[in-house]
């Protein structure tokens, strides 16, 4: 008797453990020119494994991803799994020069990494030039097998990946601007899963439908992979319950839309409770610079009900269509900026060892002898910064490999904590002696550990503009957003100390601030950057180095043998 108790304690334990267990998830991406044909056009882009969008990778809590990086195609590649922690596996996160050379045509690199105390929507994307405008997808993190959601368990799950299209190469979109110092073309679509929409030419028959069945609740997890453009998100007659951000749980809240930047996820549960018919999913532009060109069309999806019955309300009969805010309402999206809060009241980094304040924005460069220069007046070039730093990368290795093997002369530590000239940073007319930043690949260091309180400030400078701000290797805390210039004495006042949402990537508010801070826990050199991609091209970009901590489990793991080389 005694023994087969013994058997069944065993048998449990056993089941138990196998509930918990995490996997060694394996996959190849074979990067490749693939032909697609969008807007009546065909071209040929590069996707992984031939598919546009990517491939979903879906892991639980806990588990280890191996991808395999195969580059067959003809350009330079990198892959960046955003919003991934990489707690001391700083060479699998992915931006060129940053943790890693390029992966050269030829070439492959095996990306390796736990995922850790992060569940929800992340997604991946290529981080060489503007290989992500074709080369993405969704990465999804479920909770271990014995955890459930903290909602109910919807009847389905879906992935909205917002892309940006051009009727051109984007490769040569950009290094047309970056010979001619101008801005770049914009976009001539964006799509859903990779699809316009009906709105567009030739693109009718191919729009995403999603398919539900009346009285359920969906998952819909959005995820903005955009280059240049904040997006609003409707969908007709339906309300969405906010559930989560960046693969962090949120407080509950139920909105009519969505405001998401590029980088940034939203998770939305959907109840089917109207008419069983035809309802479209709609996202355009949110758009706060002035003067400025951009794509002022509209994607659509279909949420199309299953219902079983005999009635055909078919193509016939057009879906229901939202009420979007319009291009520049930024009202509609500071108010869902507002409603964002972590589920629970959270335990705060504190006390502050970094106190930092980084100007983010737009400058321009003086034209050069022998220069082209198609910015504004015709004798400039664009530009961006952060604290008057134009960020250079580097060209002949990785900071992260220069920093591992104390390499000289790559990089300097001296990234200014302040704005070396303080200045009403919201005017209207900015001194154009303030316009031209320096350009420097300056790091700024912090030991293992500490507080990090940064200030993002918009300036005025050329225009002024919502900015998402992406920092690689970790989550922050948004305490506070406003407008106008930062008053530290006064808005400190306005800080949510109690359940304020953790985030990867922060829109900062068009001619304002966000306060956002985080613990310095992760060691390595890791990116912060606007994730609007001409931004990042212009030089909008500065990186942490983090300092190795005491021991094996604060310090940086050696590089991989594969490590591709510059």
């Amino acid at each position: 008797m005694a023994s087969s108790g013994l058997l069944l304690f065993l048998g449990c334990l056993a089941s138990a453990l196998l509930a918990g267990a995490t996997k060694v998830h394996h996959h190849e991406f074979i990067v490749q020119e693939t032909p697609v044909k969008r807007l009546c056009e065909e071209h040929n882009i590069i996707t992984v494994n031939g598919q546009f969008p990517g491939p979903t990778l879906e892991v639980r809590e806990g588990d280890t991803l191996v991808v395999n990086v195969v580059n067959q195609a003809q350009y330079n590649v990198t892959i960046h799994w955003h919003g991934i922690r990489q707690f001391r596996t700083g060479w699998a996160d992915g931006p060129e020069f940053v943790t890693q050379c390029p992966i050269k045509p030829g070439g492959s690199y095996k990306y390796r990494f736990t995922i850790e105390g992060q569940e929800g929507t992340l997604w991946w994307h290529a981080h060489s030039s503007w290989l992500r405008a074709t080369v993405y997808g969704a990465l999804i993190i479920r909770p271990r097998e014995d955890k459930p959601y903290p909602f109910d368990k919807p009847a389905r799950e879906v992935p909205i990946l917002l892309g940006e299209w051009w009727n051109a190469n984007p490769v040569e979109v950009i290094r047309e601007a970056q010979r001619t110092g101008g801005a770049p073309n914009v976009s001539d679509a964006f799509t859903v899963n990779g699809q316009p929409g009906d709105l567009y030419n030739c693109s009718r028959q191919d729009t995403t439908a999603i398919s539900v069945k009346p009285g359920e609740t969906a998952l819909l997890r959005f995820i903005n992979s955009a280059l240049n453009h904040e997006l609003f998100v409707s969908i007709a007659s339906h309300k969405m319950t906010v559930v989560g951000v960046d693969a962090s749980y949120t407080k509950p809240f139920v909105t009519s839309v969505l405001m998401i930047a590029p980088g940034q996820t939203t998770d939305v549960l959907v109840t089917m409770d109207q008419a069983p018919t035809r309802y479209y999913i709609a996202a355009r532009g949110y758009v706060t610079t002035q003067g400025v060109a951009f794509d002022n069309t509209t994607t659509t999806a279909i949420l199309e009900y299953d219902c079983g019955c005999t009635t055909d309300f078919g193509p016939s009969i057009p879906p229901a269509f939202p009420t979007l805010p319009a291009f520049n309402d930024t009202g509609a999206a500071t108010a869902f900026a507002a409603g964002i809060k972590s589920p629970r009241k959270v335990e705060i980094p504190s006390p502050v060892d970094e106190n930092l304040f980084f100007t983010v924005g737009l400058g321009l460069f003086n034209c050069e002898p022998g220069q082209l220069c198609a910015g504004p007046n015709n004798n400039t070039r664009f530009t961006a910064s952060m604290n008057n730093v134009s960020f250079v990368f580097p060209k002949a290795t990785s900071l992260l490999h220069a920093h591992y093997y104390d390499m000289p002369g790559v990089y300097t530590t001296d990234f200014p904590a302040n704005p070396p000239v303080q200045f009403d940073y919201t005017a209207q007319n900015v001194s154009q002696s303030l316009w031209q930043p320096i350009p420097a690949t300056k790091l700024y260091k912090l030991r293992f550990g500490s507080v990090v309180q940064v200030v993002l400030q918009d300036t005025s400078i050329v225009t002024p503009e919502n900015h998402p701000i992406h920092l690689h290797g970790y989550d922050f805390y948004i305490l506070a957003e406003g407008f106008g210039n930062y008053d530290a004495e006064k808005d400190a006042a306005k800080f949510n100390l109690e359940n304020p949402p953790q985030r990867n990537t922060v829109a900062v508010p068009v001619n304002g601030w966000a306060v956002i801070r985080f613990r310095a826990d992760n060691p390595g050199v890791w990116l912060m950057h606007c994730h609007l991609d001409v931004h990042i091209t212009w030089g909008l970009a500065m990186a942490f180095l983090v300092e190795d901590g005491y021991g094996e489990l604060q310090s940086l793991e050696a590089p991989p043998v594969d490590l591709p080389m510059c």
